[in-house]
């Protein structure tokens, strides 16, 4: 039975009064949330077996901003790293019988024994010095642990801008494998004997690292492995004299088919680096965007010297008064430009001074004021004839431009240009649209959301100027899986030249259905430079970029926008419909600005303001979704014509299938392994089998891992769904692989890469993009 001071407190707390502090505004002791747990009954083991303690749950106090989760499943800081720590990983394989089955509680998980927290000390002599000694000794220490605790937090933000980086070289072993030797038959190396690489194969397999396995997923997959000898699962392929084995009936299986298109060719790459592209299209947009330029130029100063000439006029006629203002030396600039031709108006513009005198002191052997009103008229004529020869000459010059001289057949798009409703159209509406995701968005792992259920995928952010000189990198991140059927590319610019050049390049090089703009990219490094976001403060710059790779394109082109850059000054309402009229065929809106990142939720009704200011043109909504409910409330509630989907997709891949099937899915820690070996499989297809390959897989399945480990399984919550926003606090799952993979700490994320892809290397190192994503 409680004291019934702790009654009284519990029922208002449950009752929830209106804003008013238990304590204070009530008169009622203050109690935290672990005290009120402590004076709740505890559930029985039974109960933390069979996984259903809803009465006793229910009557939980739960803190703000952490997630609900059952208390039989909670546990505290130390215990859970020590129960991760405990060697209960060693030899583990999901195959092994002593593994527990999915969904049963593993004996010393969820019930197992709570460290109980220290009793009180009770003073027993006031006058005993030792006892108080201590107590203020306790006091001390626990002050100290707790500035230490802060000042640890207060560290935990940002980017680790400055996080080691290793080249796939320092994974190597002393000497590597040319790959003239490598292909299938060997051919002659181009560097003969200055190769710094090896060609005895036999001496390179007495330094080659041990294989990984005895199960090859190239080889199993499409009857042939490309990397031979150097691929870490050698074994299953490699037959007599080092010779890569192949299976001649897969192999006829996957003939004439694309498996991965949008590949850089040698061809290509030295076009560009040696600057020979012919940009045909875009020299056209640019040619006319510069006289435009030009035009607005002149009419802007045509305009400002005829208002300052104006002025003068009227302060020439009112000269009756007692003191006539004109500029120093007016008169005799006069003379001097009636005797000459040349340059008048702009001498008078450029010399014109602030200080002005009377009339007296002009008049002292200056010019009659009658010869000033007439220069100053004639001049006014001169310049209401500069707009009219300005636009003679643009429209010459541009019917020089379009009687240009071509050779070959004449067709119709040489006669008729294609309009905008001619184009390439995409249906988006109601689609499942994955975000463009840097670093995490690879083509495993949209192959991953593709099998889920995404309808659209998108490429990583790319660089329009690191594309336009042919960097391999760069394009890496155009490559396309022959799975992705609705499919575009992001491109990152912040200039209409370089932006307009590239998207030509792309639309005759590669295969995509829409090329994305990105206006919304929060890092320095971009913003500064006046892209990403920062182009939503330079409004005719991103006007001018959509308009001429609209011009250049052949698909449809869309964009990616925050809400702003400040934080509280929403401004995308303000350019949404200046892109429509552009040519822009949609519009994705993540509802924060810049400065806010994450923070705050999403702002959904400006995202919904948008949508109808968008209208006629699509707008998707992006941000803080993890659930079918939570897109079922977007949709309900909003005007957008879809929804799309980054960090949601990354904490749970599987979002797609719930939403298109309208469920919760308690996928379990083996079901979410066996997702961790399709993305291991998928990386080792596309980033290589040897060493090197392995080593990259490895490093963005960590990368991906830093999300994943925020999910909370479905069957532990206390309240249904999980949000975005709620931080999980420490919890044992219901088997050691689903506590294994909440884990938040680095070492932990580096054991499951070890199941997946063999022990690191002596050297490795991997830190998180972000400081919050990893601690201890």
């Amino acid at each position: 039975m409680l004291p019934r001071t702790h009654r009284s407190g519990l029922q208002l707390l449950r009752k929830g009064l209106g804003g008013c502090t238990p304590g204070r505004a009530c008169g009622l002791p203050v109690y935290r949330a672990g005290a009120i747990a402590s004076l709740l009954p505890q559930p029985s083991s039974d109960m933390a077996e069979s996984g259903d303690a809803t009465n006793s749950v229910s009557e939980a106090v739960s803190d703000p901003g952490v997630a609900a989760i059952k208390l039989q499943y909670r546990t505290t800081k130390d215990h859970f790293h020590e129960y991760i720590n405990s060697g209960r990983d060693k030899n583990l394989k999901l195959a092994d019988k002593d593994h527990p089955i999915d969904g049963e509680v593993t004996e010393g998980a969820a019930d197992c024994d709570l460290p109980e927290h220290k009793a009180k000390r009770m003073k027993l002599d006031e006058n005993s010095e030792n006892i108080k000694s201590e107590s203020e000794k306790d006091n001390s220490e626990s002050c100290q642990k707790e500035e230490e605790h802060k000042q640890i937090n207060k560290k935990a933000r940002g980017q680790n801008k400055n996080r080691p980086h290793m080249k796939p070289k320092h994974y190597e072993h002393d000497q590597k494998l040319c790959t003239s030797v490598c292909q299938e038959p060997p051919m002659k190396c181009y560097f003969g004997e200055k190769c710094r690489f090896l060609h005895d194969v036999s001496k390179y397999l007495e330094s080659k690292p041990s294989d990984l396995g005895d199960h090859c997923h190239l080889y199993a997959t499409y009857g042939k492995c490309q990397y031979g000898v150097t691929c870490r699962y050698a074994k299953s392929h490699i037959g007599p004299d080092n010779k890569n084995l192949i299976n001649e009936d897969l192999t006829k299986t996957w003939e004439g088919t694309v498996i991965v298109k949008n590949s850089l060719s040698k061809d290509l790459q030295q076009i560009l680096r040696k600057k020979k592209f012919y940009f045909d299209k875009s020299e056209q947009y640019l040619k006319q965007l510069n006289k435009g330029n030009k035009c607005e130029n002149h009419s802007n100063a045509a305009k400002k010297m005829f208002a300052q000439s104006k002025c003068i006029e009227e302060k020439v006629i009112t000269s009756n008064s007692t003191e006539m203002k004109l500029p120093i030396g007016i008169s005799d600039r006069v003379i001097e430009e009636k005797d000459s031709s040349v340059g008048s108006q702009d001498c008078i513009k450029a010399e014109l001074p602030s200080v002005f005198y009377s009339e007296n002191t002009l008049n002292n052997g200056q010019e009659p004021e009658s010869t000033q009103v007439n220069v100053e008229i004639n001049e006014v004529s001169t310049f209401s004839g500069t707009d009219t020869d300005i636009a003679k000459s643009i429209k010459d010059d541009n019917e020089g431009i379009i009687s240009t001289k071509t050779l070959g057949v004449v067709t119709d798009e040489d006669i008729i240009k294609v309009r905008s409703c001619e184009k390439k159209q995409l249906n988006f509406k109601d689609k499942l649209y994955l975000a463009p995701l840097t670093t995490c968005g690879n083509l495993p792992f949209r192959r991953i959301c593709k099998r889920f259920g995404a309808d659209i995928t998108c490429g990583e952010m790319a660089m329009c100027i690191k594309l336009l000189q042919g960097q391999s990198s760069e394009w890496a991140l155009l490559k396309r899986h022959y799975t992705e059927d609705l499919f575009g590319v992001q491109l990152e610019g912040a200039f209409p030249d370089t932006m307009t050049k590239c998207a030509e390049l792309l639309n005759q090089n590669i295969d995509v259905d829409f090329v994305d703009i990105n206006v919304g990219c929060p890092i320095d490094l971009v913003y500064h430079k006046g892209g990403g976001c920062g182009l939503m403060n330079r409004l005719s710059k991103l006007e001018q970029i959509v308009k001429g790779m609209t011009s250049v394109l052949d698909v449809p082109l869309t964009a990616k926008l925050r809400t702003g850059v400040h934080e509280k000054i929403n401004i995308a309402h303000k350019i949404i419909p200046n892109l429509r009229d552009c040519g822009l065929s949609l519009v994705t809106l993540h509802g924060r600005s810049r400065e806010q990142r994450y923070t705050k939720l999403s702002d959904w009704e400006y995202i919904d303001h948008c949508a109808q200011v968008a209208n006629p043109m699509p707008l998707f909504g992006n941000g803080d979704i993890l659930s079918f409910e939570d897109a079922n409330r977007v949709k309900a509630t909003t005007s957008v014509s879809g929804i799309m989907i980054a960090r949601g997709a990354l904490i749970k891949p599987w979002i797609f299938t719930e939403i298109k099937e309208q469920r919760h899915w308690d996928i379990s820690s083996r079901e979410r392994f066996e997702i961790l070996q399709d993305f291991r499989n998928y990386g080792l297809e596309h980033w290589g089998s040897d060493t090197q390959g392995v080593e990259k897989s490895r490093k963005f399945l960590l990368e991906w891992l830093s999300f994943l480990c925020r999910y909370i399984p479905i069957g532990l919550l206390e309240r249904i769904p999980q949000k975005i926003n709620e931080r999980p606090p420490y919890y044992l799952g219901r088997d050691y692989l689903e506590t294994l993979m909440v884990s938040q700490n680095v070492s932990d994320w580096i054991k499951i890469s070890e199941m997946l892809l063999g022990p690191v290397p002596p050297n490795f190192s991997f830190l998180p993009k972000h400081k919050a994503n990893s601690y201890k």
